[in-house]
């Protein structure tokens, strides 16, 4: 059996050929070299029957030949960059590069880079016509936006829109190139990680409000494309659905996210808002546009913890960093609202949240403090199958006793089984527990 590496490579040189010719056949033609002013009779490869990612992604979205130029001039730069090393032929009449070539040079990269105007000289040369056909393919509607295959990076202002590099994402390069989808790594680029759980729903220890909701949530995620779809919903609902889980820390919001996660087979991503929020103007928002960029018509759950610090109350504008923030929470706010994924917020303090974003959310979530009679089935839960209690221990007298989270309990057990280990024992003594408990207040601030 051929790996999918090796289809992807043996696909991937049929369309570099292909290129190779319609960038020779275009030069030739832009300097004189050939009557045939056309490009297009370089019979482009028949993909249809090939098995790889590659021709399975051209051909079910039908693309045409300038889409395929477009594609496989991101791709060049990664995989064979050479090949548009005659683009930097020298200009003898203006002491540099054509003009209309485009492309840059990198930082690090010594080959040629490039741009929308690279592809616009190949596709269309002198023409017009075919230039502003060819403009299309960047427009935010055509799949190589909707679907985040690839975009032209932000340009100054001022500059030509066709300025802009090619990029393609990381996610489809990987795919044509090893034919396995890859998991996104945490980076400056995707500050988010994919966070997962060993546990099932019997270890959700929750009120039963609060489980008839995460239920009705875990329909959307099974159900919400049949109901937008089949039932004909989507001329009347957005795609989309977000959340709030509000709460003390340690009662079950992250873990209740991982849940649905794992028996919806979403992969769920906990945003990293230590390296969203900045304080440079408009960076907050660049940088949460590539989180949803990334994450559009995937399987993915968002998940923003402690999302306070990003969607939070707008204040009274009293300076112009007030009215910047302010600005930075409304574009949240409609970027959520547009975006067809799944999003979750989670608080400790549900007054934190900006009322506005309250409105829009398809529900929100209570996790409360755990009661005593819940408490009791946490503490029960919590320790391994291979320790032992002390007969001093009684669950029900600390479940009574000590108002904590879940959090906090499986704090205390960790505690108390590393304090037993250490003692080269498996028992669980009752004052350990004692003691791990008291030292959960001291963060608080707190005393037994």
């Amino acid at each position: 059996m051929v790996s999918p590496l090796i289809e992807n490579a043996q696909d991937l040189e049929l369309e570099l050929s292909w290129f190779a010719g319609i960038l020779d056949a275009r030069l030739n033609s832009y300097f004189g070299k050939s009557e045939d002013e056309s490009i297009f009779p370089v019979s482009r490869p028949d993909l249809s029957g090939r098995n790889s990612y590659y021709a399975s992604f051209v051909t079910s979205l039908g693309l045409e030949v300038p889409e395929r130029i477009v594609l496989v001039l991101a791709l060049i730069p990664h995989i064979r960059p050479q090949l548009l090393d005659v683009l930097w032929t020298h200009n003898e009449a203006t002491g540099r590069g054509f003009s209309e070539f485009g492309g840059w040079k990198g930082v690090n990269h010594g080959g040629f880079i490039p741009t929308g105007e690279t592809a616009a000289f190949i596709i269309a040369g002198d023409e017009l016509i075919p230039r502003f056909e060819m403009m299309r393919i960047f427009e935010g509607d055509h799949p190589f936006a909707t679907k985040n295959i690839l975009s032209l990076s932000a340009v100054a202002p001022g500059e030509p829109l066709l300025s802009g590099a090619l990029e393609i994402s990381r996610e489809y390069l990987n795919w044509f190139l090893s034919g396995v989808e890859r998991k996104p790594n945490y980076n400056i680029d995707f500050p988010a990680k994919l966070i997962e759980t060993q546990l099932d729903w019997d270890q959700l220890v929750l009120p039963a409000y609060t489980l008839e909701q995460l239920g009705e949530f875990k329909s959307w995620i099974l159900h919400g494309m049949t109901l937008l779809k089949d039932w004909g919903m989507d001329q009347k609902l957005k795609p989309g659905y977000t959340s709030l889980f509000y709460g003390p820390p340690g009662t079950g919001k992250t873990f209740s996210a991982c849940l649905l996660g794992k028996h919806c087979d979403c992969d769920v991503y906990r945003i990293d808002l230590s390296m969203i929020v900045s304080k440079y103007i408009g960076e907050t928002e660049k940088n949460l546009a590539r989180i949803f960029d990334m994450a559009e018509h995937k399987n993915w759950i968002l998940f923003f913890d402690e999302a306070d610090s990003l969607f939070g109350k707008r204040t009274r504008v009293e300076d112009s960093h007030d009215r910047y923030a302010n600005q930075e929470v409304s574009y949240l706010l409609q970027r959520i609202e547009d975006f067809n994924g799944i999003v979750i917020l989670a608080t400790n303090l549900k007054v934190n949240i900006d009322e506005a974003f309250l409105r829009r959310f398809q529900s929100v979530i209570h996790f409360p403090m755990p009661k005593p009679s819940e408490r009791n089935r946490i503490w029960g839960n919590a320790f391994s199958n291979k320790s032992q209690l002390d007969k001093k221990v009684d669950l029900q007298k600390l479940s009574e006793r000590y108002e904590i989270s879940g959090g906090t309990i499986m704090n205390a057990v960790r505690f108390a089984s590393l304090r037993s280990l250490s003692r080269n024992s498996n028992v669980i003594l009752a004052e350990d527990l004692e003691e791990a408990i008291r030292r959960e207040f001291m963060k608080e601030g707190k005393s037994i």
